[in-house]
């Protein structure tokens, strides 16, 4: 079942649940397997209370919840460029869902195609040094326009610098929040939520309303690892958040990166504990790159894979994009079919490099595009 396709009592049924106290992910999630929808859960909440252990908090909210915190909650999610995704929905971010820890629902502002895109977080210091948050607007920028979105927590320093970085030079972006999605912590990146919210995308487990608080962030931090095929840590502290990123990210199987840095240096300190570690020491972006692009591929054919069901059911499916959406035909009649850059693509065709991104995946999902490196694509 699709996000789109989702009824409204289903959609108030998620709501309902997400909201509810005393039930974690797993169990949401197995709830959800079990039943077959949440509608199910709540019709069959007394079926469910045993074997979950629902307490005397859940039970209550279940059988009576807050209607007007339900309705604030469906009238955020009715303005435009805001969403939904349920774990149990097709456009549910693929590599995200593998992980074991993966949030039964996401709140979304802005692009959430862009949450398919291959990703690679940038995270650090939020102390930085003018070092460190040089390095942080480097690397983001040449990912970017190798073909990565750049994803990161919205926090001050490193994760800042790296989102504008990406959004100056008009690549995608992906901040992961702490707080509800329309919440913004801190508060001085109010401008730049905007900014990602605008041409990137925001996304959260907690929903509208949810303040900040210390155990959000770690929760924030498996997200942002879970999202992305590897993690570049630029500069971090001995107890730096960071190093809880870099740590989950290796549970979860990603690659790990750390920028050396002064032996002097106490922002140093964490990054050289993680190549210790056994985290890949990279000087360039070239070298993250050159490591994450076979991963790239592989994650393009496991979409593909899971999209070609999706395709087969529809009755469009062997027109193939282009003939579909007159847009993705004007995009391929600008690639041509020798390799072009996407700043290339993005004067030629007028569109923003964030959503020729987007485009690009769904192209070469299609098999009519490949990505032939140096962030360069042509047509098949």
């Amino acid at each position: 079942m699709t996000s789109d396709l989702r009824s409204d009592a289903e959609t108030l049924a998620w709501l309902t649940l997400l909201r509810a106290p005393g039930i974690g992910s797993s169990s949401l999630r197995a709830l959800i397997l079990r039943a077959g929808s949440a509608e199910s859960v709540l019709q069959q909440r007394e079926r469910w209370r045993e074997e979950f252990r629902f307490g005397e908090d859940t039970l209550a909210w279940l059988r009576k919840p807050d209607p007007q915190r339900l309705a604030a909650d469906q009238e955020w999610l009715a303005r435009e460029g805001r969403q939904l995704l349920t774990f149990d929905a097709d456009d549910y971010p693929a590599l995200l869902r593998e992980i074991g820890a993966a949030p039964p629902g996401l709140f979304v502002v802005g692009d959430a195609a862009l949450l398919w895109l291959p990703q690679v977080a940038i995270v650090g210091a939020r102390s930085a040094t003018a070092g460190g948050l040089a390095n942080a607007r480097s690397f983001a920028q040449h990912l970017g326009a190798a073909g990565f979105a750049i994803t990161s927590g919205l926090a001050d320093g490193v994760d800042g610098a790296a989102h504008a970085a990406a959004l100056d030079g008009g690549y995608a972006t992906i901040a992961v929040m702490g707080t509800g999605p329309d919440r913004i912590y801190p508060r001085k990146h109010r401008a730049l939520a905007a900014r990602i919210a605008e041409s990137g995308v925001l996304v959260s487990e907690f929903p509208p309303g949810v303040e900040a608080r210390p155990d959000h962030f770690p929760r924030r931090n498996r997200l942002i690892a879970g999202l992305s095929l590897g993690v570049l840590v630029v500069e971090a502290s001995i107890q730096s958040g960071s190093l809880i990123t870099a740590r989950l990210a290796g549970d979860q199987g990603r690659e790990v990166f750390a920028l050396p840095g002064s032996i002097h240096n106490p922002l140093a300190r964490g990054c050289h504990q993680l190549i210790r570690q056994g985290a890949r020491l990279v000087e360039t972006s070239d070298e993250i790159v050159a490591e994450l692009a076979p991963l790239a591929q592989a994650l393009g054919e496991r979409l593909r894979e899971r999209l070609q069901p999706v395709a087969a059911a529809t009755t469009v499916a062997a027109a193939g994009v282009a003939q579909r959406d007159p847009e993705y035909a004007a995009v391929l009649a600008a690639l041509g079919h020798d390799p072009v850059s996407l700043d290339e693509l993005a004067v030629r065709s007028g569109l923003g490099v964030a959503t020729l991104s987007s485009m690009l995946l769904v192209l070469e999902l299609d098999g009519e595009v490949s990505s032939v490196g140096g962030g360069r694509y042509q047509r098949i």
